[in-house]
């Protein structure tokens, strides 16, 4: 897509370069940036945009990226950066930034920027305080349409959105909210207290950025207005901040249900050693928690390798575990994915396990049809394998049919407890699913095989 963009940056041609910048989106220009090398090239690029399309651009380019700018900027050119950029975005920035840089970051803002950096900073983690801006527009409920309109002209040019705008009190106290297409069809000498919406939804400073992202889904919010303890309008938070969110938690939550530590950075920018980090704990945690069904097997040893049925039960042994954990697999994940879109709550608990045990009965007969049906025809006939009769196959039909049915009821149990116990649901996804029924599955497979075979 760039190539002939990066072509004639490779060879100096900066003047056809910067005509062919200010044509892009700042997106694909943030794009570009991340495939320009060497660095130097990536500072002359840079320096080519117009400043305040260059502030732009600088917040959507990797934190990487922005460290080896930053590093090639003056002071001068550095602060006009953080000035121009959307607070929430300079909060980012800063951060992701090592020590050295923040510190040259904060020294180069003015005073009201440095205070703004520093107050933010100060909220939770993954709160809505956090990916917060304060640049909104607020009205008050006497303003008629002239006056909204000559301030929504003054301070739009500084502002993240001017399709909601929101009603305060003389002390900052949420009131209302109205759309810009409300202001624009209102007549000349309406008051803003006449058409706002007095219901407002909002949420507070230290609500989690999960629950935000569940609001905006809910209501199909543009913004969302963020209030302190005293329901003083403090920020408001914008679609593109809440798609970031709903990133950063899909991500998260695929990372959990596959026993790997969550990453922030990008796969291939990514260390070995940093990957080993993540991955390591779980692994070494599953080894260990599948030492119980290493157990069993140990246990039940004399059933497993001598006798008439011994080389048959051994063989559909992985058969069964594999369905179980399966079985389980399915049900955690709709679970999971349930409870991430608020379908469900622990409250839900028993219905949950009602349905999901009488699908278990369904889906346990089918599968175990189709095993009674593989074991006689395949195992029995097509291989000849010693054991094979009607009994033996029943038998490990009905272990089947078993597993299926522990399977379901595990699978979309634990989910719920984590939830309830103020854990994510995710950790109970595959890998701990399965891990759990494998030994549950060979329990009873062995337990049967013991009552009706020996």
């Amino acid at each position: 897509m760039y190539k002939e963009l990066l072509e004639q940056i490779e060879t100096n041609q900066f003047k056809e370069v910067k005509s062919a910048l200010v044509e892009m989106h700042v997106q694909d220009i943030a794009d570009l940036l991340e495939q320009v090398d060497p660095p130097k090239n990536l500072v002359k690029v840079f320096k080519l945009l117009p400043k305040d399309m260059g502030a732009e651009v600088f917040s959507y380019i990797e934190s990487d990226i922005q460290k080896k700018l930053v590093d090639a900027l003056s002071d001068k050119d550095l602060s006009f950066l953080v000035e121009e950029m959307y607070i929430d975005d300079a909060v980012d920035f800063v951060a992701e930034m090592p020590a050295n840089i923040v510190e040259r970051t904060l020294k180069a803002s003015t005073k009201e920027t440095r205070q703004l950096i520093n107050k933010y900073l100060g909220y939770g983690p993954e709160t809505a305080g956090s990916i917060m801006t304060p640049e909104f527009i607020d009205l008050k409920e006497q303003m008629t349409k002239e006056a909204c309109l000559k301030r929504i002209k003054k301070l739009g040019e500084d502002v993240e959105t001017i399709n909601v705008l929101y009603v305060t009190d003389s002390a900052r106290v949420l009131k209302g909210v109205l759309s810009i297409r409300q202001l624009l069809l209102a007549d000349d000498d309406t008051t803003v207290g006449e058409i706002m919406h007095d219901n407002v939804v909002f949420a507070e400073t230290s609500t989690d950025q999960e629950e935000i992202s569940n609001l905006f889904k809910q209501y199909d919010f543009l913004a969302l207005p963020i209030v302190d303890s005293e329901k003083r309008l403090v920020g408001i938070v914008t679609i593109d901040d809440v798609i970031e969110v709903i990133e950063e938690e899909t991500t998260e939550d695929i990372s959990k249900m596959a026993a790997t530590t969550p990453n922030e950075k990008p796969y291939l920018k990514t260390s070995t050693f940093k990957l080993w980090i993540n991955r390591v704990p779980w692994l070494v945690l599953l080894l260990v928690s599948s030492t119980f069904t290493g157990l069993i097997i140990s246990k039940n040893e004399t059933l497993l390798s001598t006798g008439i049925y011994g080389i048959l039960l051994t063989a559909c042994m992985p058969m069964i575990m594999g369905t179980g954990g399966n079985a389980g697999g399915q049900a955690s994940a709709t679970i999971i994915r349930s409870i991430v879109l608020n379908e469900i709550s622990f409250k839900d608990l028993f219905k949950v396990m009602w349905k999901e045990f009488r699908l278990s009965l369904l889906l346990g007969f089918s599968l175990a049809v189709v095993c009674f049906g593989k074991i006689m025809l395949i195992d029995g006939l097509l291989f000849n394998t010693p054991g094979v009769d009607w009994l033996s196959a029943l038998v490990i039909s009905a272990a089947m049919f078993l597993a299926i049915v522990m399977a379901k009821i595990v699978g979309c149990t634990l989910p719920l407890i984590a939830k309830k116990c103020k854990l994510d649901p995710a950790v109970m996804a595959s890998p701990f699913i399965t891990t759990i029924l494998d030994t549950l599955s060979l329990l009873v497979y062995c337990q049967l095989a013991l009552a009706f075979l020996m």
